[in-house]
């Protein structure tokens, strides 16, 4: 069953991509999605037997893979209860992102090149998570590294695809060289890739020191720093964030494939998996938890003024990551999964629905030319309700006696990890946490108001506008015009606008509601964004039964656990005000008295200008970094390359060749006169010398 999990979308991939145009659109399609719904298929009996407590950890040998001296690494499938949690997760996801890429990518001329990637994606991830060794988790770290190139960059015609493409795998590259020299110390200490193995030996190693950068260090922090810039890199944590907000350049499906199930949540498996590693080093999981807690607060304040919907949902993200890892760094491990778990129902519901806004409004991703779409795209706006109050924690807390806690995915997950912050003695944690779901609700109802409220501003979009403009015979459709247009589009009623069309922010142009294969996955989401918290908080992070469905996969603490439900009453309705004054604050800035939101960007404009470029991370970067690279590259390809090498080398022989040659040609004149003047030259030569000598 392992097998067919994860090398169905292996073997689909190859035949689309192989295949190609000649197998044509429907039957590529046709075979990846079934691939990846086989594997969704087989996956779930597998999760819900840990849950039940009826399944045990097995590893599956597939061949022998290197064998060199003392290194041997066997290519070998490890399923246990952290692998069946992202077995769920990824293909459950994939398979909705394959079904929902149909209709999204309709009109696409390279289908099958899509569809492909998409399955080599998932593949990869699967190959990252079922890892038995380390060696093998790298190799699908960087088949995801490769994946995501090809995804990104998909409308390779389009320079901002090419150019945030390159950003991500070179950005991913600076946290692999880490994640690269973790493996390398990991085994020089232990001798061994084997995860087993070595988290077998860690606890043994805790307090001994080795040679790093001409100093001695304690030997499991530095190996576990360096493993954790790798999850940095991939998970897009603060300082390694820069190229996940860029990745919104490739099609919608790539961004809810990237953002909800695969690539940035392998960081925080890598963590959680290695996670008695990380126990053995308190700087480590200081250092993790810091990071994670300034991740999850940067992000969301740059999500406050973002106008692209898709990077509010973007920097959403990364601030929800930012949750994932401050709770593995105080040890809340099993809170830190079931976060991941949750985040990816929700957070696939708010791209997938963000895609049909997008989609419905002819490919225009700026929120400040929507408003009243919940009536033109009822479907859309309740799938994108239930994610706004799954991300925002909406529930009630279980402070009574008896009668538990209700709520939306994110309720349970979100509040876990600030509880266990506070529990775990990190109140400083707690407090970030609690902050920052105040911004997330903030920024996630303004997305609900700016989109599905307030006067239609429609014709203030300049892609309405050639819409409309094309519709009515002046033109061809601009899509058709450029493959790398954001969807595939729907031609608009070819009518030219009335005076009250345009008086009434509609411009002439009726939305319309995205096909069925791209709502049946915004239903089935929906329902994992409603009922996945309620229904799995138990068996991830309840006293007792979390380490019976555990098993030993992650350091799972039955201490914590119980010190999470003895919190103070006033830290667990924290979360709950913070997202009911989030709300408050965004109704009445964009519904009571939309005219604030300009008015503050004006008198705090320092503030919104740091906000607004993100803090200024990529322009530092390109002043530290990009512009001296370019500048290097610059000096040694005119000065070193040309001036020098070619200028001395190759081209320099050549120069002294035609010269020659040319001089040579001067004596080569054809008239006899010439030849025989050369001649008594060289005779009168001769004769002297012969004089002289």
């Amino acid at each position: 069953m392992i097998l067919a999990i994860v090398f169905l979308p292996l073997l689909a991939a190859f035949v689309a991509g192989m295949g190609n145009r000649a197998i044509g659109n429907v039957p590529a399609k046709l075979i990846t999605t079934v691939a990846l719904f086989t594997s969704a298929a087989l996956s779930w009996p597998i999760f819900l037997s840990f849950v039940a407590g009826t399944a045990s950890p097995s590893v599956t040998p597939v061949f022998e893979w290197i064998r060199s001296g003392d290194l041997d690494i066997a290519w070998a499938l490890r399923v246990d209860a952290l692998t069946a949690v992202m077995l769920v997760v990824i293909t459950s996801v994939s398979a909705l992102v394959h079904l929902y890429s149909w209709g999204y990518m309709d009109e696409d001329p390279d289908q099958p090149r899509f569809f492909a990637y998409l399955s080599l994606f998932t593949f990869a991830m699967l190959m990252l998570v079922t890892a038995d060794n380390i060696v093998q988790m790298f190799f699908g770290w960087e088949g995801v590294g490769l994946a995501s190139y090809l995804l990104i960059g998909f409308w390779f015609k389009k320079p901002s695809a090419n150019a945030a493409a390159i950003k991500a795998f070179v950005v991913n590259r600076v946290g692999d060289l880490g994640f690269m020299l973790g493996i390398f110390g990991t085994y020089l200490v232990f001798n061994t890739v084997s995860i087993d193995e070595i988290l077998r030996l860690a606890p043994g190693m805790a307090g001994s020191t080795i040679g790093f950068l001409g100093m001695r260090a304690d030997t499991m922090t530095v190996l576990c720093l360096l493993l954790f810039i790798g999850a940095m890199g991939k998970s897009a944590q603060l300082g390694l964030h820069t190229w996940l907000p860029d990745a919104m350049e490739g099609p919608t499906p790539v961004s809810a494939l990237i953002h909800a199930a695969t690539m940035v949540t392998a960081g925080v498996f890598m963590v959680c998996r290695l996670s008695p590693m990380f126990e053995t080093s308190p700087v480590a999981m200081t250092v993790v938890m810091t990071v994670g807690a300034a991740t999850c607060f940067f992000a969301a304040t740059v999500g406050l003024v973002q106008t692209d919907i898709k990077r509010v949902i973007a920097y959403s993200t990364c601030s929800q990551l930012g949750y994932m890892f401050f709770a593995a760094g105080v040890g809340a491990y099993g809170a830190a999964m079931f976060h991941l778990f949750t985040h990816a129902f929700f957070k696939a519901l708010l791209f997938l629905g963000a895609g049909s806004v997008i989609h419905a409004m002819h490919h225009e991703q700026d929120m400040r030319h929507y408003g009243n779409l919940r009536k033109a795209i009822p479907i859309t706006f309740w799938a994108m309700m239930a994610g706004t109050l799954a991300i925002t924690g909406v529930g009630i807390p279980g402070v009574i006696e008896g009668l538990p806690a209700i709520g939306f995915a994110g309720f349970h997950s979100k509040d876990a990890i600030i509880e266990g912050a506070w529990a775990s003695g990190h109140a400083g944690a707690s407090i970030v946490g609690i902050l920052v779901a105040l911004l997330t609700s903030f920024y996630s109802w303004r997305l609900m108001f700016l989109t599905f409220w307030g006067k239609p501003r429609w014709a203030t979009s300049e892609h309405i506008q050639h819409a409309l403009h094309d519709a009515n015979g002046h033109g061809h459709d601009a899509h058709h015009d450029d493959p790398a247009a954001e969807d595939a589009g729907h031609t608009p009623p070819a009518h030219a606008p009335g005076p009250h069309e345009i008086a009434d922010g509609t411009g002439g142009y009726h939305p319309h509601e995205s096909p069925w294969t791209m709502l049946v996955p915004l239903g089935l989401l929906s329902a994992g964004a409603v009922a996945a918290g309620f229904v799995f908080h138990g068996a991830f992070i309840e006293p007792g039964s979390g380490e019976d469905f555990w098993k030993g996969a992650i350091a799972f603490s039955e201490h914590l656990a119980h010190a999470t439900h003895e919190v103070p009453l006033l830290v667990k309705l924290s979360a709950a005000a913070a997202w009911i004054i989030g709300l408050a604050a965004a109704w009445y800035s964009y519904i009571r008295a939309p005219e604030l939101p300009a008015q503050m960007a004006r008198s705090l404009s320092v503030v919104y200008d740091w906000l607004l470029h993100k803090w200024y991370f990529d322009e530092l970067y390109d002043l530290l970094f990009v512009k001296p690279a370019f500048a290097i590259g610059r000096f040694f390809w005119h000065r070193g390359d040309e001036q020098t090498i070619d200028r001395f080398g190759p081209n320099g022989a050549a120069a002294v060749v035609v010269s020659g040659s040319r001089a040579a040609a001067m004596l080569q004149s054809g008239y006899i006169y010439t030849y025989a003047f050369v001649m008594l030259i060289g005779l009168t030569a001769v004769v002297t010398w012969a004089i002289a000598s």
